[in-house]
């Protein structure tokens, strides 16, 4: 009798851990704001993010600028309700407004760490989708991050090409998934390959990401006076 439940209480603490190890990446926050998004909202994401794929290293510095002021944004929500306990809504905005002014003098560290920010944002999509522990996914995620930081400080233009296509890639998928969801009647297929395959999301989103880097190159490589 104590055998048996010694072996119950070993099942039950191993099935414990397995559903702890389990959603470490939260993909329903992720497809619960995909799903939520309007026509309109979706379609900006879209255009926006089309923009930031192909011409996101003409506007670099005003991405970096708003990358900055969300930052600040969080940084304000977390002071406001760490320090004052509150909801004030000038906290927020001292620290958005902070956050963006310093952007500007410091725009190639801004860029370099968006950058290293974007190396770490791929190894951890490969490591997931290969099927390798989620549990892990930080090991992944840290290779990228030291590897794109490096990239980042040693070919500069190789960093604003990195962060801008993932972040135009990012967006136009998110738009094209809610419009396919909510308006194309992909929403049972869409959701079953959300779910049930991890390479799924990393894999679309590689697809419009080689398209901004292919088209920026070529684009940089044309302009004249282009500076960084």
């Amino acid at each position: 009798m104590d055998c048996l439940t010694i072996l119950a209480q070993a099942a039950e603490s191993t099935q414990t851990a397995e559903t702890a190890q389990e959603g470490i990446v939260p993909i329903d926050l992720f497809w619960n704001q995909i799903t939520a998004l309007g026509l309109m909202e979706a379609l900006m994401f879209i255009s926006f993010g089309t923009v930031c794929l192909f011409y996101g290293w003409r506007v670099f510095k005003v991405l970096v600028t708003i990358c900055f002021a969300l930052l600040g944004l969080l940084v304000g929500v977390w002071a406001n309700k760490a320090l004052i306990g509150g909801n004030v809504i000038w906290l927020a905005i001292i620290f958005i407004a902070t956050f963006a002014f310093l952007s500007v003098p410091l725009m190639r560290w801004g860029v370099s760490i968006l950058g290293a920010v974007a190396g770490g944002v791929l190894t951890s999509g490969a490591w997931l989708a290969i099927g390798l522990p989620e549990q892990y996914i930080w090991a992944g995620g840290l290779v990228g991050l030291i590897a794109g930081g490096m990239i980042s400080f040693i070919i500069f233009k190789a960093a604003v090409i990195l962060f801008t296509s993932l972040g135009g890639s990012g967006l136009v998928v998110v738009g094209v998934l809610a419009v396919m969801y909510q308006y194309l009647g992909a929403a049972e297929k869409l959701e079953s390959l959300v779910f049930n395959h991890k390479w799924f999301l990393p894999g679309v989103l590689v697809i419009p990401l080689v398209v901004g880097i292919v088209l920026q190159y070529k684009f940089i490589k044309s302009a004249k006076n282009w500076t960084v």
